[in-house]
């Protein structure tokens, strides 16, 4: 599988602006800027990478961890995870994962087992160079 991702740039740094559309079209013309990365906590202005690096994370994981489970003789109702990425120095630090799971009839020992399996094998997790840590809790 191969993805293209179109991201445009005008301007200077602390200035410009951009747009990132994706090819399936699930983002298009979706604003980043240097405000929106750093000044903008509440995302209303738009994106940034860190925000789509921790969505990719989480609905990696998510896929991930419903494969697992598929694996292990077990079926997931519902899988959310919240993901939140720390930006320090310039530096991606860490993603904190915290999941709520809804699996019947599995022993919660089973479950997070499972889900540090899911969480250190998806595919996101290991392009990644920082610490990510989960807390997985079952419904």
């Amino acid at each position: 599988m191969k993805r293209k991702v179109n991201a445009v740039w005008s301007g200077d740094g602390a200035n410009g602006t951009g747009f990132l559309s994706t090819q399936s079209g699930g983002i298009n013309n979706l604003p980043y800027s240097f405000k929106s990365r750093f000044k903008n906590d509440d995302g209303t202005l738009g994106t940034n990478p860190e925000e789509l690096i921790a969505a990719a994370l989480a609905g990696c994981f998510n896929m991930k961890l419903s494969f697992v489970l598929n694996d292990a003789g077990f079926s997931p109702e519902t899988l959310e995870t919240d993901a939140v990425l720390a930006f320090e120095e310039g530096v991606v630090t860490k993603i904190a994962l915290s999941l709520k799971a809804k699996v019947a009839d599995i022993a919660p020992e089973k479950f997070e087992a499972l889900a540090n399996e899911a969480k250190d094998n998806c595919p996101i997790s290991g392009v990644l160079n920082c610490t990510i840590t989960l807390e997985a809790n079952l419904e």
